[in-house]
This record gives C-alpha cells, sequence and structure tokens, in this order.
C-alpha cells in the first residue's frame, strides 16, 4: 500500500521515554477499524482515540471545499479534547485532499492513506491493476499523479464503488448485505484484454476490507488484493518509536453523531477493543 509518508514535513520518530502516546486514528466512519486492528498489533503500548465522523458519512458526498471545512474543524475538537501526540487520517477520500491543510493547522504529525498505485505495479504481472476506491479518490488530481509516476508501463483501471463503504458499514453492524449488490460493486475490477486478466486490485479505501472475504468469494477469477493496513501500522510504529508503557493502553470510540450506535455495532467495537464509546457531537453543517 502507498502510504503518506511525511515527505518534506520534517517530522521524526517521537522521543517519548516517560509517558504512553496518544494515537487518534481518524475516518469518516468505520472503515478506520481496518487499520486499528494492525495498530494496535504494531503499537501495543498507545493509547488509542478512534474517531468516526459518522456525522459526515459518507464524505463523497462533500464537495472539496467542504470536505476540507469538515474535516478540520472535526479534528479542531478532537485535538482540543484528548491531546494526540500523531493522527492516521484511515480514510483515501479526506488524505487524497485535506492532508496539507491539517498539517498547516497542527502541529502533529499526520500519517495519510493515498491509493497503492506503487505497490500494485510492483505486484502485477498481467500488467492490468485495478483501484477500487470511492468516487471522490478516483476523481482526484493525487490518484492520477500517482499513476503517472508509478504505474505508465502499465493499464490502470479506476473503480469509484458508490455504494460498497456503505456496504461494509452495514454488514460490521450485523445487518444483511446482498452479494449480488457486492458482486455488481467490483466487477468493473475485472478486465480481460489480448489473454490477459486483472491481476492486482488495490483496496484504496479503508471500508473495503471489511468486506475482503466476501469479496474474495465473489471474484471472477483469484486476484492480489492490496489492503493498506499493514503499511500505515508499520509507518506510525516507526514515528512513535519506542516506549516503556506506564500502564495499560486504553482505546476509545468517538463518534460525532452516534446515530447508528446499536447493539451489534457495540458488540462489534468492543472486538476491536473499543468498549468505551462516546459521543462527541458535531452536526453536519446545513
Amino acid at each position: 500500500m502507498q502510504v503518506d509518508l511525511l515527505a518534506g514535513t520534517g517530522y521524526r520518530p517521537l522521543a517519548l521515554p516517560r509517558t504512553q502516546p496518544t494515537l487518534l486514528v481518524f475516518d469518516s466512519g468505520l472503515g478506520g477499524l481496518t487499520v486499528l486492528a494492525r495498530l494496535t498489533q504494531a503499537c501495543p503500548h498507545a493509547n488509542i482515540v478512534y474517531a468516526a465522523d459518522d456525522a459526515g458519512f459518507p464524505y463523497g458526498r462533500l464537495s472539496e471545499a467542504e470536505l476540507v471545512a469538515r474535516t478540520l474543524a472535526v479534528m479542531e475538537r478532537l485535538v482540543e479534547r484528548f491531546h494526540p501526540d500523531l493522527a492516521v487520517i484511515a480514510c483515501n477520500t479526506a488524505s487524497t485532499l485535506v492532508l496539507p491543510a491539517l498539517r498547516a493547522r497542527f502541529g502533529i504529525p499526520f500519517v495519510g492513506t493515498v491509493p497503492a498505485i506503487k505497490p500494485g505495479a510492483m505486484a502485477t504481472r498481467s500488467g492490468l491493476i485495478s483501484v477500487l476506491a470511492t468516487p471522490g479518490t478516483v476523481a482526484r488530481d493525487y490518484t492520477r499523479e500517482l499513476i503517472g509516476t508509478y504505474a505508465t508501463a502499465h493499464h490502470v483501471t479506476l473503480v469509484g464503488a458508490t455504494r460498497l463503504a456503505g456496504l461494509a458499514e452495514s454488514a460490521l453492524k450485523g445487518e444483511p448485505v446482498d452479494d449480488e449488490v457486492v458482486r455488481a460493486e467490483i466487477a468493473p475490477c475485472f478486465i480481460e484484454a489480448h489473454g490477459r486478466r486483472t491481476d492486482v486490485v488495490t483496496l484504496s479505501c479503508t471500508h473495503y476490507p471489511l468486506l475482503l472475504e466476501r469479496m474474495k468469494r465473489l471474484a471472477p477469477w483469484p486476484v492480489t488484493w492490496i489492503d493498506p493496513a499493514p503499511a500505515i501500522a508499520r509507518r506510525v510504529a516507526d514515528l512513535l518509536g519506542p516506549a516503556a508503557p506506564l500502564l495499560p493502553p486504553e482505546s476509545t470510540a468517538v463518534f460525532t453523531s452516534g446515530g447508528g450506535l446499536s447493539a451489534p455495532l457495540r458488540i462489534a467495537l468492543a472486538g476491536y477493543g473499543l468498549a468505551q464509546v462516546t459521543i462527541e457531537p458535531i452536526p453536519l453543517a446545513a
């Protein structure tokens, strides 16, 4: 997975020998849980705040200006309340647009997630790569710049799935998800041309790994699926550096609405170590 590596920002591993770092994981909804699961393994000493801007979900309905303003407003509240040492933007749609504004506003490191074009180009044998993303990520110039930089020798298909993130949220909440709808969402990823087939699909939305086993089952043929979470976790662990925990780490989930906090979802959150759930009301501006 191509992860924003903070190039040119001057960030160095944090020196935190006497305290346990607080790590903020931010997403528009529940997709960042796929990143959280890897972070808790890579950074077992860190206190983690998982923040889901469910009042703004899905971010694809917002204009670019609205998305920047929304993310800054929510992050302002979260930083003020939780004082994180580092923040992960576990959302491709936001990362491809908002990271410069976040770094200009706040004095903490931000690790973002961008489409895995470079790893996809390295992994393909057929030369046919598909980028499964949200429509917002597909539309970004940043995504096309990555293709121009790393994959000019390959054929890259950009697939803007309109329903897949919502389906992933429904599945995590224990709600029924129709296999045929998922099949239709991923079908454009699978290309056959001149005796070759797509052999790499990059999951360029952190929601999508929540449906990975289902997508593998529904795929018309086997491919390599590239999940962003492991690379993000490695980068965060490098930045945080070693720390000796003074107390057992704590994890908290924060929602900006909480309207969908059903009993099955609370059980699912507990499975990610998020038994403590709180609401920080931040309504979406009209």
